[in-house]
Formats: C-alpha cells, sequence, structure tokens
C-alpha cells in the first residue's frame, strides 16, 4: 500500500454568480456575509489521496481515498501483464472491515442484512483483490487518522461514499508528451501573496479550454485531460452536449446555465464539516444555495431534449430531496441572527421552548433593572447605584460600584451579600434574590445554544442522509460545466465536430490548426493530415529549419487527443480512428536530477515508442539522432524507421521531421507504400527565403541552414564562411583556412615578437639570451611560419 500526498493545481474561476433568468428556480434571497465570508467554504486543505494496489496472478485492484471531497474510489478487478502474488490471505477480514464501517450515507435503522446488501448493490464481493484493496485502505485510514488526527478517538474518518472508476478504453500518453504539446504548463504565479501557495495554469490546452464555472467543474476537466478515452459511447455522449449548445437558438440557455453553476459550491467539504461537527454559518449558506442552483439547473435541463442523456440525468437524478433540504434549511436556519452572533441559531416558531426562553432573555434587561432598584433599597447608604448583570456560565450577579473606602479585601464584605470577585472597579455579588433568579430563571443563553445546537445536529441528520443526491448534483452539474466550458471555446475558436472511426486506423483531418499557434500568430496557414490504411503509415517530413515541421507534428497531436477527451477540434474536417497511445520525441526534457545527457533522454523516448507502439499508436518526431555524431545519428534514425517498417501493416503511424536530408538521399529506408515523404514547401527570392508553412509531398533539397543563420542575426562573414564551408563538404573537397585570415594572424604575431625584441635591456647581467630565444622565440616562431 502506498500514501501519496498530491497539491491539485488550480487556475483562475470565472467569475461571479449572476442572477438565473425568469422562469426558472433561482437562489432564494438569503441574507449573505461579506464577499470573503462567503467564499471562505471554498478553503480547503492540501488534499490527499491515500492509494492501496493489489496485484495477483495477472489481476489488479485498485482502491484510493481522496481527502478533498472524502470519498473511496475503487477500479473492479481488471487484467495486468503482470504476475504478482501478494497477499493472498485477508479476504474474510477485508470483507469483514467493509460491512462493519460507519458510512454517512447508510442509515441508522438498516438492519445488518439490509446493510450487507446495499453494500453489495456499490462494492462488487465478487472482485475478490478489489475488496482486499478496499480493506486495506481502511485499515490504513482507521491507524493514521486522516483528517481526524486531532478528533476524539471514537470519531472516525469521515466517508461520504463509494464511486467505481475503470482502466479500460484509456488511451496511454506519458508525461513527456503531455509537456512537449503544451496540455499542461504550470507557472508560478505572479502576485507576491501567491508565490507560495502554489502555481498558475500557463498557456496550454487546457488553459485555453477551461472556462468552468465551479471548482469540480475544472477538476473533472482536469481528469478528462489526464485520461483521454476511445470509447465511442461516451465520447459521443460529450460531444452531443457541446453541439447542442452551439446552436444559436440556444447560446441563451448556455449562458443561463453557466449563471446557475456558479451557486454550485464545494458540497464535500461541507459534508465532511457535518460528520465531523464543524459545521460554520457560511456553511448553511453556501449549501443553501448550492440547492436552489441545482433545482434551477434541473428545471432547466427538464424544458430541454430528453434525448441527451445528460439532460436526461439531471432531469432525473436531481430528486425532491432537494426541495427538501432547501426547505428544511429555510425554514430553520436564522442567517441574519447567526451572522450577528457568529453561531447557528434557528428561526421563531421552530421550538417554542426556545422561543419562551429567548422571549424572557430579550425581557431580562428592563426586569433587571427593576430588580436593582429594590436591591439597592437594602443596601447601605453610602452605595449610590449598583446593577444586577447576567453573565453566561456564571449566572445573575449584583454588581456595586468599588468605594474609596474600600481598599483591603475585608472591606468588600457586605452583610447579606456572597463577595464573588473584583473586575473594572466593580465588586460582584451574589444577594438571595440573584440566587433565587438563578434558580427560577437558569442559565437561559447556554440552554438556548444547548438546544439551538441539538436542532443543528438533527438537521445536520437530515442532510447527510440525503448526501448521495448532493453527491450526484456535484457529478453532473460539473460535467455539464466542463461541456459548456468546451462548448464556448469551440465556439469563440470555430472548432468543429470531429467522427471517430473505429475501422479507420489512423486520423483523417482537413485544413487543421495548431489550437495554441493560431492564437499567437497574426496569421496561420492551416494543414491537411491523412494517415490511414496500409499507405503512408511512415511520414517523413523535410524542410528548411523555421518551415513549420515542429508546429506540423504538434498540430496532429493535439487534434487528436482533443477529439479523444470529447472537445471539438481545430480544423475543417477529422475522423479519428482507433488510437490506443500517442508517443513523442520532440524535445528533449533535461534535468540535472535525472544525471543524464541530453541524447540518452532523446533514446529513452524513443525507445518507450519501440517498444510499445501498436499498430493503432500515432507516434511523432523530431529531430532524433542530433544530439551526437551526424552518421551516428542518421544511423539510428534509419534503424528505428526500418524496424518499425518491417512489422509491415501493423507498424505504427509514424510522422518524422528530420533535417537528415542523407535519408533519402542515400536511399536509407525501403521503397514502397509505406513510405511517404513530406516537405515544407519554400520559395526563394533572390537571397531571400519565403515559407509557405504549407506541407505537400516530395523531399527538400537543402537545410538552408544560411539563411536561418542570417535571421538569427549572425555576422554576414560567419554565414558566408558557413556556406562556403558546407558547399565544401558536399563536393568532398578539402577545407583551407582564410587566407586573409591567416595572413592577418601572422603579422600579428610577428608585431608581438618584435615587441618582445624591442623590450630587451641587452646590458642586463641577468638577462639569459637562451631562455629568452627557447620560452619566447621559439614557441612563437611555430604560429608563424
Amino acid at each position: 500500500m502506498a500514501s501519496l500526498g498530491v497539491n491539485p493545481s488550480r487556475t483562475p474561476q470565472g467569475p461571479g454568480p449572476g442572477a438565473a433568468s425568469s422562469g426558472f428556480s433561482s437562489p432564494a434571497p438569503v441574507p449573505g456575509p461579506r464577499e470573503a465570508e462567503e467564499e471562505e467554504v471554498e478553503e480547503e486543505e492540501l488534499a490527499e489521496i491515500h492509494l492501496c494496489v493489489l496485484w495477483n496472478s495477472g489481476y489488479m485492484g485498485i482502491a484510493y481515498y481522496d481527502t478533498s471531497d472524502s470519498t473511496i474510489h475503487f477500479m473492479p478487478d481488471a487484467p495486468d501483464h503482470e504476475s504478482l502474488k501478494l497477499l493472498q490471505r485477508g479476504l474474510e477480514i477485508s470483507k469483514q472491515r467493509l460491512l462493519s464501517g460507519n458510512y454517512s450515507f447508510i442509515p441508522d435503522s438498516m438492519t445488518a442484512t439490509e446493510k450487507i446488501l446495499f453494500l453489495s448493490s456499490i462494492i462488487p464481493f465478487d472482485c475478490l483483490l478489489t475488496v482486499r484493496a478496499l480493506g486495506g485502505l481502511l485499515k490504513f485510514l482507521g491507524r493514521r487518522r486522516i483528517g481526524v488526527e486531532l478528533e476524539d478517538y471514537n470519531v472516525s474518518v469521515p466517508i461520504l461514499g463509494f464511486k467505481k472508476f475503470m482502466l479500460t478504453h484509456l488511451v496511454n500518453i506519458d508525461q513527456d508528451t503531455y509537456s512537449v504539446l503544451q496540455i499542461f504548463k504550470s507557472e508560478s504565479h505572479p502576485s507576491a501573496y501567491k508565490v507560495a501557495s502554489g502555481l498558475k495554469e500557463g498557456l496550454s490546452l487546457f488553459g485555453i479550454l477551461n472556462r468552468c464555472r465551479c471548482k469540480w467543474g475544472e477538476k473533472l476537466l482536469r481528469l478528462w485531460f489526464t485520461r483521454p478515452t476511445h470509447d465511442l459511447g461516451e465520447l459521443n455522449s460529450r460531444l452531443d452536449v457541446i453541439q447542442f449548445f452551439l446552436l444559436p437558438q440556444n447560446l441563451d440557455m448556455a449562458q443561463m446555465l453557466h449563471r446557475l453553476l456558479g451557486h454550485i459550491k464545494n458540497v464535500p467539504l461541507i459534508l465532511k464539516r457535518m460528520k465531523l461537527s464543524h459545521t460554520k454559518v457560511s456553511d448553511w449558506q453556501v449549501l443553501y444555495k448550492t440547492v436552489y442552483g441545482a433545482l434551477g439547473l434541473r428545471d432547466a435541463c427538464r424544458s430541454l431534449p430528453q434525448s441527451i442523456q445528460l439532460f436526461r440525468d439531471i432531469a432525473q437524478e436531481f430528486s425532491d430531496d432537494l426541495h427538501h433540504i432547501a426547505s428544511l434549511i429555510g425554514k430553520v436556519v436564522d442567517f441574519e441572527g447567526s451572522l450577528a452572533e457568529n453561531r447557528f441559531t434557528v428561526l421563531p416558531n421552530i421550538d417554542p421552548e426556545i422561543d419562551e426562553k429567548k422571549r424572557r432573555l430579550m425581557g431580562l434587561p428592563s426586569f433587571l433593572t427593576e430588580v436593582a432598584r429594590k436591591e439597592l433599597e437594602n443596601l447601605d447608604s453610602r452605595i449610590p447605584s449598583c446593577s444586577v448583570i447576567y453573565i453566561p456560565l456564571i449566572g445573575f450577579l449584583l454588581s456595586i460600584p468599588r468605594l474609596p473606602f474600600m481598599v483591603e479585601a475585608s472591606d468588600f464584605e457586605i452583610n447579606g451579600l456572597d463577595f464573588m470577585f473584583l473586575s473594572e472597579e466593580k465588586l460582584h455579588y451574589r444577594s438571595a434574590r440573584t440566587k433565587e433568579l438563578d434558580a427560577l430563571l437558569g442559565d437561559l443563553h447556554c440552554e438556548i445554544r444547548d438546544q439551538e445546537t441539538l436542532l443543528m445536529y438533527q438537521l445536520q441528520c437530515q442532510v447527510l442522509a440525503r448526501a448521495a443526491v448532493l453527491t450526484q448534483v456535484l457529478d453532473l452539474a460539473s460535467r455539464l460545466d466542463v461541456l459548456l466550458a468546451l462548448a464556448s471555446a469551440a465556439r469563440d475558436y470555430g472548432y468543429s465536430r470531429p467522427r471517430y472511426s473505429p475501422q479507420v486506423l489512423g486520423v483523417r483531418i482537413q485544413n487543421g490548426r495548431h489550437p495554441l499557434m493560431e492564437l499567437c500568430a497574426r496569421t496561420f496557414v492551416p494543414n491537411s493530415t491523412e494517415c490511414g490504411g496500409d499507405k503512408g503509415r511512415v511520414k517523413v517530413i523535410t524542410g528548411p529549419n523555421s518551415s513549420g515541421k515542429s508546429i506540423y507534428l504538434k498540430q496532429v497531436g493535439l487534434i487528436t487527443f482533443m477529439a479523444l477527451v470529447g472537445s471539438f477540434v481545430p480544423a475543417e474536417e477529422a475522423e479519428i480512428g482507433a488510437v490506443d497511445a500517442i508517443f513523442t520525441r520532440i524535445h528533449s526534457c533535461e534535468s540535472i536530477s535525472l544525471g543524464l545527457s541530453t541524447f540518452i533522454i532523446d533514446l529513452n523516448q524513443v525507445a518507450k515508442a519501440v517498444n510499445n507502439a501498436t499498430a493503432q499508436s500515432l507516434v511523432l518526431i523530431d529531430e532524433f539522432g542530433k544530439g551526437t555524431n551526424t552518421v551516428d545519428g542518421l544511423a539510428l534514425l534509419a534503424a528505428v524507421l526500418r524496424h518499425w517498417l518491417a512489422r509491415g501493416t501493423t507498424c505504427p503511424h509514424i510522422f518524422v521531421a528530420t533535417n537528415f536530408l542523407s535519408l533519402v538521399q542515400l536511399q536509407l529506408l525501403p521503397q514502397g507504400p509505406l513510405v511517404q515523404y513530406l516537405t515544407m514547401e519554400t520559395c526563394e527570392d533572390g537571397n531571400d527565403l519565403v515559407f509557405f508553412y504549407q506541407v505537400c509531398e516530395g523531399v527538400a533539397k537543402a537545410s538552408h541552414a544560411s539563411h536561418t543563420a542570417a535571421q538569427a542575426g549572425l555576422p554576414d562573414k560567419l554565414v558566408a564562411r558557413g556556406k562556403e564551408v558546407s558547399d565544401l563538404i558536399r563536393g568532398g573537397k578539402p577545407i583551407k583556412p582564410v587566407k586573409d585570415l591567416l595572413k592577418k594572424n601572422q603579422m600579428e604575431n610577428c608585431q608581438t615578437l618584435v615587441d618582445k625584441f624591442m623590450k630587451l635591456d641587452l646590458e642586463d647581467p641577468n638577462l639569459d639570451l637562451n631562455v629568452f630565444m627557447s620560452q619566447e622565440v621559439l614557441p612563437a616562431a611555430t604560429s608563424i611560419l
């Protein structure tokens, strides 16, 4: 079992919640605290994920506990390529630990048999590894007491639910690919106040598509990005929702739903606080608004086409339990009084006994004034005034100002009164009348607080008993939030819906665009891509430096990735076939901590693709082999490509960008339909090179490195000399030093030697000419002759 701490990245939230359109439920007006206090519920501790994994006999079971929502996630037994034999015992113990757990979502009224039946409907007890993983995780949570370390020992770790997840239909994408394609890009926050708190999202695919309104929508979008899938049913269900909201007549509905989603807050954190009895006043307000926001979403979705699965789920799953929760909170909680007293208070007419005690408490000032007047009549005439006060937990006391003659403690004694304490030049006593008031009225303040706390606990139990519907609200609302965000981005950037064709191997893209580059460049030239069937599985792309080869490779990878997360794509048309993995070797991810050279890192990335790529994989390779000797790098690149070509029709779909023109000129790759040569179109205009950034069939004739060097600002002499040497190497001619430069160096060396001779003092008795000749003249002569 492994314990893993995770700090979820944060990205900027959307604008504040707005009012809902007429005709749908909206949050009832609730006296709220200041904005900072209202958002207090959004604060959360450092999230942790505690994971338990079991392998056995080729199968794997996984369970993990997420402290951010106090939920246990589990994966049913799945086939694994490893064959390990671990933890053969513990199955029955794990079952008992699961069945005996204290779960807030299971009513206490259930019998043991009913509890077993209920849990069996959630947890697959026939998946033995999953059961053992769940049992091990519960034992670990019980020992470590995650999140309740400072609570009483009888307080258990809050578990608000069990959620199942699957690893099937997932597309394999490693961390290097996420980095080079800029799917995620974290940057230090520019604010000095947030430098230590975390990172912000930079220019990345996630950054431009993340328009989520609530935090849990952003979290789900990040989860979809880390779990691209080729489950066509799931992908098409996402695209159906996006396409619906892209229709012009549905724009107003999308904006209204977007506003309602702003009311959906951090429900799991509130439920966790309820379970631990740590509920704050702001929690009740936020929960109240969240429930009314959910009801607004339900009413809106009931007016939408029920043929779309998400709308149908929201209309059905947002049950009347939400009305019940909102009604209870609205009728019981006194928000204005709670804010004034900074504690939970109830509205009038909820509990007659509480109302009576509050009435007495409110009438105390005038009553106590009358009592004090009568008490003063019985006191020493030297005492000018007195008052009767009420102090919670102490009771009623008679307060008398300290007189000048009251110096020592013995001077405080007054007949008929029991001295209690001195505070701020006031003497406090118990009299017969105050004792009578204590017996008659009691400690009203504490009694009221105790009774209201009991009502809060009962209200918490009612809410926790319906926690399942609140969890469902969060799941469906976050899904709707993500799809509205993707629809908004698709509308603004002109994306189109991709098609999925399992029978097609590879991808077909018509006039595709790089989603990030098109936002940064003034003009962007779209390019098409087709890699399907048995032709052109290996595409070798050549062209000058800075002609757009790398952008083209990333464009293909990003469009494919976007389609695999269920998003519209930046292309006129896109047809995505069966893709099970995306491998890249584009940038070298250098790190001192790795202790590896740049070339070794490049080799590791290519080796990962060679060892794992299948006929359904997409492989993007850019300038592989440039980190070593030119001949060796060329040989390695040719060997890798020939290895894949030898597989015939099971060869992966490979895009290779290279400046090794010898790969083509020396015919290092076998001829056949599997190989296709592409180039980036250019045109020479005198001494200038014009880039068209258009992909076409063919092979580049030269790398035009001299043009790129001149554009980079290198001196003209260096560029000319470099071109001269390059031409000599290609022509197989010897490279000779530049005569003018050699003559200039000889003259400088001669002048230096003459200066040394002129400085000699021949009359100096300590001068040794032999030493001067051997150390100064002879070494200089070698550079002159």
